[in-house]
């Protein structure tokens, strides 16, 4: 029996998007720093409060899976899983990249996305999805039964490694779900499985964020290059990507402050 859905999470509690305001921040900014990232790798690179960070496409089309870390506290990171809950299967301006519990706070707000005229496509595609995984080397292992070392888990498990001077078993375990930056995704009609097709980003397209919190990023270069033939192999053609961070004009900022952690008092039904 056709029963209504249900949207399971109502949102109109959030905190809102001050559109005005992020707008006043973009505007006039300085560029701080900036990080390329090669072909089938993984950088890492840090954003303070307050800055506003894009992801930026500057050869080719290619895709890009995100993670992101409190830059204190490694064990706050990205919730990709509650991001999607509240947000949608893909995400663009207005929409927040949530942390992981007990954290649970925004930890960027999409400012701007060249990429957002795409919308949904006839076979129910977007962009920028918080669906998908990050292709790894022991699924790859497990259907292929060869090692592929340049997997977006590998390449930010090396990254993060490289970046915080950590064994490489430890930096593997705080490595996450992505945002799939510039990947076309969807779901099949009939089987229902999670596909991918090629992505429409062209040199010159971003997907812009600002920091809510002392932000720690890395983004991989996704060996399946534009995500249209295949990926975990070395037969796509890839492309690096830029990361660009900028620094609002002084005073912009006003009173604002950064995202506080979830207020919930943690006692889970049990007296402390």
């Amino acid at each position: 029996m056709s029963r209504k859905p249900i949207i399971c999470y109502s949102v109109d509690q959030l905190p809102p998007v001050d559109t005005d305001f992020y707008n006043k921040v973009r505007t006039n900014m300085t560029k701080v720093d900036e990080v390329l990232i090669p072909p089938r790798d993984a950088k890492t690179f840090e954003v303070p409060a307050g800055h506003v960070f894009r992801l930026v496409s500057v050869e080719g089309p290619q895709v890009g899976d995100l993670n992101l870390w409190n830059q204190h506290d490694l064990s706050e990171r990205f919730f990709s899983g509650k991001t999607r809950q509240l947000h949608a299967s893909h995400v663009t301006t207005g929409d927040r990249l949530w942390s992981s519990l007990p954290g649970l706070r925004p930890l960027a707000t999409i400012t701007h996305d060249t990429l957002e005229w795409y919308g949904w496509d006839e076979d129910g595609a977007g962009i920028h999805d918080v669906i998908g995984t990050r292709c790894d080397p022991y699924t790859n292992y497990m259907l292929n039964g060869v090692d592929y070392h340049y997997c977006c888990h590998s390449n930010l498990t090396r990254s993060l490694a490289e970046g915080r001077n950590l064994a490489l078993e430890e930096a593997e375990l705080h490595v996450h779900d992505v945002l799939n930056v510039f990947m076309c995704t969807g779901f099949t009609k009939d089987t229902h499985q999670y596909f991918m097709k090629a992505s429409p980003v062209k040199p010159g397209d971003f997907i812009e964020f600002f920091a809510e919190i002392d932000l720690l990023g890395s983004m991989s270069t996704c060996p399946g290059g534009d995500c249209g033939s295949s990926h975990s192999d070395d037969d796509a053609a890839c492309f690096p990507l830029l990361v660009e961070v900028y620094k609002p004009n002084e005073g912009v900022l006003g009173d604002w402050k950064p995202a506080e952690r979830n207020a919930y008092s943690g006692t889970h039904g049990l007296e402390k």
